[in-house]
């Protein structure tokens, strides 16, 4: 074979490798945090099965002082899946077909991506099916935004040095985040914001401070009150942040890093004045460490939508993990 036409040869070849290769690539998933993409015909869209819909995925979300929906839903008829649609992260497909069937696929035209399939015979069948996997769906979803959130959290963090000398953690804070207030067992971080302020606090009790205790919630209320009243003041005197008292907080237990983890979400406000927002807290059983290590999160956003805000306080929060105890 001549040398000119072996050249042109190889160079075909390698042109026709890189493309197939560029080809497999997968795209990355584009689009704000909390939002869904729902495919679905009209006509269903606008009866009961969207109503449905509407219902479990546009609920309002717990703790926060004004109604927000837990996602924000983004509806396309079925004949426009294709092109930005597919960038989505979480992607329900509601459609009538032969058999009644539910299929989730992960990365399906992008990653990280949730495509959720819903097909059923009739109207009936979708909605049966779409109300038994629902809880399963948004259980998928919030894990899903959480992980994204941290993965844009993680561009650009806070040197961890102080953090983790003072508590033993590893957590991934912005580097947006200021130290406020910095104390043996206390750590208070801030970033403001056009519309207000958030922040994250630290801290540490020892462990039998609220195990073994009737009334955990009450105890944990105690706690977060006695810290305000220790670092959190408004501009006036006698204006300490509490727990807003006409709500019970929600209550739940979880797990964070493997160890048992008390959840507590409602709203704050400060003594004598009219500031107020939501608030998360974990508070973390270390047994081996024998303490409390309460994580709380909380925004200040008047007239302004705080979910989104919320939701990376909790990421940042659950991107925790307590390092064992040094011998």
């Amino acid at each position: 074979m001549k040398k000119p036409h072996f050249l042109v040869l190889l160079i075909s070849i390698l042109f026709f490798s890189c493309k197939e290769e560029s080809s497999d690539v997968i795209r990355k998933t584009t689009g704000k945090v909390n939002n869904i993409s729902v495919i679905i015909d009209d006509q269903q869209w606008n009866g009961e099965i969207g109503d449905s819909i509407r219902n479990k995925f546009a609920s309002p979300v717990i703790g926060l002082p004004q109604e927000e929906p837990l996602f924000t839903i983004n509806q396309y008829p079925v004949k426009l899946l294709e092109g930005f649609m597919t960038d989505s992260r979480n992607i329900i497909i509601v459609k009538k077909g032969e058999k009644n069937n539910f299929v989730i696929n992960k990365d399906q035209y992008a990653s990280p991506q949730n495509v959720f399939h819903i097909s059923g015979k009739t109207g009936a069948d979708i909605l049966a099916i779409f109300e038994k996997h629902s809880p399963e769906i948004i259980q998928i979803i919030r894990r899903t935004e959480i992980e994204e959130c941290q993965r844009i959290n993680k561009k650009a963090l806070l040197n961890p040095r102080i953090i983790t000398n003072k508590f033993h953690i590893n957590i991934d804070v912005p580097s947006d985040y200021e130290y406020m207030v910095q104390e043996p067992d206390f750590i208070w971080l801030k970033k403001e914001l056009v519309s207000g302020n958030t922040s994250l606090l630290l801290y540490q009790v020892p462990l039998n401070a609220i195990k073994n205790k009737n009334n955990l919630v009450s105890n944990i209320i105690k706690m977060r009150d006695s810290v305000g009243a220790l670092y959190i003041h408004g501009k006036e005197p006698d204006t300490d942040m509490i727990t807003e008292e006409a709500y019970s907080p929600y209550f739940f237990k979880i797990k964070l890093d493997g160890k048992l983890t008390y959840e507590m979400k409602g709203t704050w406000e400060l003594r004598n004045d009219f500031m107020s927002g939501p608030f998360i807290n974990y508070a973390i059983l270390d047994e081996e460490n024998d303490r409390v290590l309460l994580l709380e999160g909380f925004c200040y956003s008047p007239s302004k939508e705080k979910r989104d805000l919320m939701h990376q306080l909790e990421s940042i929060i659950k991107s925790v993990t307590v390092r064992k105890k040094e011998l």
